[in-house]
């Protein structure tokens, strides 16, 4: 049971430090540093060196895309608690810094003169002190004369101190205080320095050579008699490690700081390290808003009462434009949306009244009812072929429609061709054929004098049907035998005197064979096979 509160307990406790740390971290200033348009490479690596200055309470892995404008930031600071904007852009002649207050401005607008990285100051640095565990607190901010009464010079103090959370001096924990950041206003020239140190803390009163034991860093004593000359002289040392003290830097500790020998209401000295980077700044304007506002103060460009009035009527006319084209532009697009939900309306009203309309005529409202069942699809080829007809003027060919060469059977007669029947008597009339027979192979009988179907008449040897012959109607096969002798025409011209209509190819003809073949078979009366082609027109 002990063990079960207790874990309760601490799982309590947790919870309760966790939304503490998420209060305290969303109430503080955060801020964003990024640049706008092309930097080259050293203004790039720049911009992630002041990232690194005002961590914790910054985006340091931010990614700034072309077409990210700067709405597209102000429209993300306000879920994330984003209060400042860090501005870097860069133009031909200088490098411009911008320090924006979210979300109503105001606008302050640096110069650049000039700058150094961190990798640039702590190369010139013999021994340099940094470390990961420096950056998981914000830095203690320094200001050096800004007790002017100047009104640029007070909003640029006010501007810096909100950038990082406020320190109460009675709660604080100095073992959170790693870093320092000294902005210094010269009045004479109007430029600020941007100093970043590392702060350092160690005790006082004690010589050289104990302080080199406290660190765990022990000197060569070969030259020692005895251990009471390394604790009461300062030998062996190098000159880097002589650091000078005094008044300026040592001080009694309210709190027992980290490190061998701070103990509290015990006299320390601070010792700062820089650890970069450095920006020598100038004031250029303050605006009001997000960079388009009115200008409140400019270091180059001086204007009288009268100059600031016109500037401000002529931007409370431009405004007043901008409000009324807004208005107007949301009364377009509130009757475009009337106009639209009303042509909604009428659409439906009018689909109902014509489904209305197709239900009382009986029709089922379907969309294409296609082909009726019970039509022929010979019926629909033959209006096809009376449609080309009269389009075009002359007679489709038969692979174009094909359904329409066959015959169309009536409602009444059955679908199958019907057969001539043998014939029993010697007249040579038909027997009548039996009721619900209906034989597919009948032989016929050859009578005396009469034809056998499919043999040429010795009187009149190969010579074509002509379009008026009668045929056997009862016959497919005369049918299409009639069609077939109607495709075999020649393309050459008709030779005058032959019996009948027999046609003769002409000379330019090419088929099959000799020419003079060709002729004598034409001369004895011989029909010779053609390529079928389509029959003109008139021959129906």
């Amino acid at each position: 049971m002990g063990r079960e509160g207790k874990t309760k307990n601490q799982k309590r406790a947790r919870a309760a430090a966790q939304q503490r740390a998420q209060d305290q971290f969303a109430n503080v200033p955060h801020s964003f540093v990024f640049h706008r348009g092309r930097v080259g490479r050293s203004l790039q690596q720049l911009i992630l060196d002041v990232r690194r200055v005002m961590e914790p309470f910054t985006a340091s892995t931010l990614q700034v895309r072309k077409k990210n404008s700067l709405k597209d930031f102000v429209a993300v600071a306000g879920p994330l608690g984003v209060t400042h904007f860090l501005v870097f852009t860069k133009s031909p002649t200088n490098v411009n810094f911008k320090l924006v207050r979210l979300p109503g401005g105001p606008t302050l607008t640096f110069k650049v003169t000039q700058y150094s990285l961190i990798k640039d100051v702590v190369s010139s640095l013999k021994h340099h002190r940094m470390h990961e565990q420096q950056f998981t607190h914000h830095p203690l901010l320094v200001l050096n004369s800004f007790g002017l009464q100047q009104m640029h010079v007070k909003l640029m103090a006010t501007m810096f101190q909100n950038m990082f959370p406020s320190i109460n001096v009675h709660k604080v924990n100095l073992n959170a205080i790693k870093r320092c950041l000294l902005i210094s206003y010269n009045a004479d020239t109007q430029l600020l320095d941007f100093r970043h140190y590392s702060l350092k803390v160690v005790p006082v009163g004690a010589s050289k050579g104990l302080k080199k034991l406290l660190q765990e860093k022990f000197p060569n004593m070969s030259r020692l008699e005895d251990i009471s000359e390394l604790l009461a002289k300062d030998i062996n040392l190098s000159e880097s490690e002589a650091e000078q003290d005094g008044t300026h830097n040592i001080l009694e500790l309210p709190q027992a700081y980290a490190g061998r020998g701070n103990m509290k209401a015990q006299q320390s000295a601070v010792r700062l390290t820089e650890i970069g980077p450095r920006m020598t700044l100038q004031l250029i304007k303050v605006e009001e808003g997000l960079s388009q506002g009115n200008v409140l103060y400019h270091s180059f460009i001086l204007k009288t009462e009268e100059q600031l009035q016109v500037a401000l009527a002529r931007r409370e006319e431009r405004l007043r434009l901008k409000a009324e084209r807004r208005c107007r532009q949301e009364a377009d697009v509130q009757r475009k949306e009337a106009q639209r939900e009303a042509h909604r309306k009428q659409s439906l009203a009018g689909i109902k009244r014509k489904q209305q309309q197709q239900g009382e005529d009986g029709d089922s409202g379907a969309e294409d009812p296609g082909m009726p069942e019970d039509q022929d699809p010979a019926d629909q080829s033959d209006d096809d072929v009376e449609y080309y007809r009269q389009e075009v003027g002359e007679e489709p060919d038969q692979d174009l429609f094909p359904k329409s060469a066959k015959r169309k059977h009536g409602p009444q007669r059955s679908p199958q061709p019907s057969k001539r029947l043998r014939t029993s008597q010697a007249g040579g009339q038909p027997a009548s054929p039996q009721p619900g027979r209906a034989s597919r192979k009948v032989k016929h009988r050859r009578l005396p004098g009469q034809q056998q179907r499919g043999e040429r008449s010795p009187r009149e040897p190969g010579i074509s049907q002509r379009p008026g012959q009668q045929k056997d109607p009862r016959s497919p096969k005369a049918h299409r035998r009639q069609e077939g002798a109607r495709s075999l025409k020649p393309k050459g011209p008709t030779q005058q005197g032959t019996k009948r209509g027999l046609r003769v190819p002409g000379s330019k003809f090419k088929g099959p064979g000799k020419p003079g073949l060709q002729r004598k078979q034409a001369a004895r009366g011989k029909g010779v096979l053609q390529r079928p082609r389509a029959p003109k027109k008139g021959w129906h």
